[in-house]
């Protein structure tokens, strides 16, 4: 079984998950490669600024990477760049959270100061809101394909007696205007 066969197509949806995507990776890209014009030090705890942001050779490496990763996802397009917004803006949340941990330490090998945790947070749940978007809800319409691959399947009736069934199938959990 591919999970790529499990989920649900929609064009509507893949052209926000692109555009998502395609944005993102574009400006990782550039970031990274102005970042790598100077010639950096790969590890430099410093760094130098770049679009008000703190670069070293290697996060500049990284951005670059991260940036061909999300236009790969908005060139295939549909349920994939809806994956990698969501992998990708995890990923970036979890790089703001350790990017805290190590400001103003030897450790802070990708040279991060409080301007990339900001847009590390910020960059993560855009990114991650992108890949999410028309996929998760508790209140989809029953026309996005996500709904309808979740109902697809038609709801067995309980069996037993009548008064059982009533208790245990009450009636609609979605009751109209609600």
């Amino acid at each position: 079984m591919k999970l790529q066969d499990e989920l649900p197509v929609d064009h509507r949806l893949g052209q926000v998950y692109r555009v998502g995507a395609g944005l993102g990776g574009v400006f990782l890209l550039v970031f990274g490669i102005l970042g790598l014009l100077d010639h950096p030090s790969f590890l430099d705890t410093q760094g130098k600024e770049v679009i008000g942001l703190s670069s070293n050779g290697t996060l500049s490496v990284i951005s670059i990477i991260a940036g061909v990763i999300l236009i790969a996802g908005a060139v295939i397009g549909g349920n994939i760049a809806s994956t990698i917004n969501m992998i990708m803006g995890v990923l970036f949340i979890l790089a703001g959270f350790v990017g805290l941990m190590v400001l103003d330490s030897s450790a802070n090998r990708l040279a991060f100061r409080i301007p990339n945790v900001i847009f590390s947070f910020v960059f993560g749940f855009v990114v991650l809101t992108f890949g999410m978007y028309g996929r998760v809800s508790s209140h989809l319409p029953q026309d996005n394909p996500y709904w309808k691959q979740r109902h697809s399947k038609p709801e067995t009736l309980p069996n037993g007696p009548p008064a059982l069934v009533k208790v245990m199938r009450p009636g609609d959990p979605r009751p109209t205007g609600h």
